[in-house]
């Protein structure tokens, strides 16, 4: 759904102002939640936006909510009050206007004030003087503008420069220690390339590649992942080559490996236990060559749409959907799959450059809540495995409270269960492999979200 548009001019002329459209997307996130992909992806299918226009509303959208920790830095230094003082509409208005100004190098610094401007007097004009004073006292000042020292006050610092969450920069600084927090925060900051994985029932990567070449699509092989796909810049998904005759799905590299590590085969029974949107589920059929039986089970009965409309558009009819609460012991009887894929709900801390509107809407005490769940789920799910079949427990956060703690809490309170070492179940990929033999990837480390993985085994 589109959000009517602020001001009495009519929805079509605004709508057609990539910077009000911004706007209007990011206030929509701060009051209602939601992700920015699928709001941008539903602005732009209305097509009011058209050309350039497209790009920089999109850019505006993720490079604000990316940024926004640096920018308000900035902001509070050539604000005379306090920001939580500010107008709200004020404020997304002046991340705007200061992103432009900063970040954006082709649009000239007066035309982001003056648009910047003319946006609060459609909007919140008593607002337009303050906004222009402000950002027209950085464009004078940005040189006086300072920073915590690394040094002495490393998660400020972190937080400030590289727009994080201060909470978060303490956890990441305890986990990898300062110069490697640095480079992971400066690195979420980041537009990601976007990633496929090649449909193998349908081609290879070896076919397609060719395609994107021929398209001046700049395509390269994933290094590890062999079905994936990156690509540099933003695209519109469903324009590009084999998208309509389901060649491919969108999966970060990260993502796929953990289908490779699941290690489903042709003929067994497979449950995808949290499986919304659905790219490991349909990946698990491809690796499975569509034979066999997936069952592939959310809490959300409208998550399962996606799921749905993935399966039919990449051609897999091995997998079944159904609603289920895995919070429920009996959702299955015990004993009855071969392999149990739970990638579980979880902060997405390894994901923020993907999904940057996350990162402003958590906090510390959420990664503890979190936790007690995933325990929750982990030890609902593996006892629907047979004797001898394999889990793997997977989540795209960063956080240890959330990955290796909630295994290791597993496996002491069931000893029926043990942890497989991956480092010699795929030696090719030992650089992915902590010591103790869970899968550990970093974005500034391996180019690829965060995410996590352990593969347990039932062995009686």
């Amino acid at each position: 759904m589109i959000i009517r548009r602020a001001a009495a001019k009519g929805a079509n002329s605004l709508s057609a102002n990539p910077r009000q459209a911004a706007f209007e997307t990011l206030i929509r996130i701060k009051k209602e939640g939601g992700f920015a992909d699928r709001l941008i992806d539903n602005e732009l299918s209305t097509g009011a936006l058209i050309g350039p226009d497209r790009g920089l509303y999109a850019e505006l959208v993720f490079g604000v909510l990316r940024r926004q920790g640096n920018l308000d830095y900035i902001l509070q230094q050539l604000l005379e009050k306090p920001m939580i003082e500010l107008d709200p509409q004020a404020l997304v208005i002046l991340r705007i206007g200061l992103y432009q100004i900063t970040c954006l190098d082709r649009i000239p610094e007066s035309a982001a004030v003056n648009e910047s401007v003319n946006l609060a007097k459609n909007i919140t004009p008593g607002t337009s003087g303050l906004i222009n004073a402000v950002l027209r006292n950085f464009l004078r000042r940005r040189d006086l503008i300072t920073f915590p020292d690394l040094a002495e006050t490393p998660a400020t610092a972190i937080a400030a420069l590289h727009s994080q969450p201060e909470w978060l920069a303490e956890q990441w600084i305890e986990q990898l220690g300062i110069a490697d927090a640095k480079q992971l925060a400066e690195v979420s900051s980041e537009q990601p390339s976007l990633i496929l994985r090649v449909n193998t029932l349908r081609s290879s990567r070896e076919n397609l590649l060719p395609e994107y070449e021929k398209a001046g699509i700049k395509a390269t092989p994933c290094r590890f992942s062999p079905d994936g796909i990156a690509l540099a810049n933003r695209h519109t998904i469903n324009s590009l080559p084999g998208y309509e005759s389901g060649l491919f799905a969108v999966q970060d590299e990260a993502s796929q490996l953990a289908g490779h590590l699941l290690g489903a085969m042709p003929g067994e029974r497979i449950w995808d236990a949290c499986c919304a949107p659905g790219g490991k589920t349909c990946h698990i059929a491809q690796q499975m060559d569509d034979r066999g039986e997936i069952i592939a089970t959310d809490i959300s009965r409208s998550k399962l749409t996606f799921v749905q409309d993935s399966l039919r558009r990449l051609g897999i009819n091995c997998v079944s959907t159904a609603v289920a609460d895995l919070h429920q012991p009996d959702t299955f009887p015990d004993g009855l799959f071969d392999r149990i894929l739970l990638d579980a709900p979880c902060s997405g801390l390894g994901v923020i450059r993907r999904n940057p509107e996350a990162k402003w809407r958590l906090f510390s005490g959420d990664i503890t809540r979190l936790a007690a769940v995933q325990k929750t789920l982990l030890k609902n799910a593996a006892v629907k495995l047979k004797p001898g079949g394999i889990l793997l427990y997977s989540t795209c956060s960063t956080s240890e409270a959330e990955n290796e703690q909630v295994v290791e809490d597993f496996l002491l309170h069931h000893t029926e269960f043990v942890l497989e070492d991956l480092n010699d179940l795929f030696p090719a990929w030992k650089e992915l492999f902590e010591f103790y033999g869970m899968f550990r990837v970093w974005p500034h480390r391996h180019g690829m979200d965060g995410f996590f993985a352990a593969r347990i085994r039932r062995i009686k």
